[in-house]
């Protein structure tokens, strides 16, 4: 039972850093993309609305490639244990959109 919580802190250490790495590489891909002031009479919401389409795209290919890769490295009794990783990544994705704008 103790060797449970070890297991699970790493994990976290990963999904952290994996979570960081992904925002900061998507965030300078689209970085050149949409519009920095929001607040313009002439902004439309079509270059903003392309940034944050992009970014949910890209990141959901990091995600399910993330997926494949650990779930080809794991032993298949702990391969249930990657879905909810998976569903918090996709509940931080929200919180990395708001951050990128």
């Amino acid at each position: 039972m103790t060797d449970r919580k070890p297991n699970w802190l790493l994990g976290l250490i990963f999904f952290l850093l994996f979570e960081v790495v992904v925002f900061f590489g998507l965030g300078y891909l689209v970085a050149d993309m949409g519009i920095d002031n929001q607040y313009q009479a002439e902004n439309t919401i079509v270059p903003n609305w392309v940034k944050a389409v992009t970014f949910i795209l890209l990141y959901i290919v990091c995600v399910l490639i993330a997926v494949v890769l650990v779930s080809n490295l794991v032993p298949s009794k702990h391969r249930g244990q990657l879905m909810p990783w998976v569903y918090l990544s996709l509940a931080g994705m929200v919180v990395m959109l708001l951050l990128l704008f």
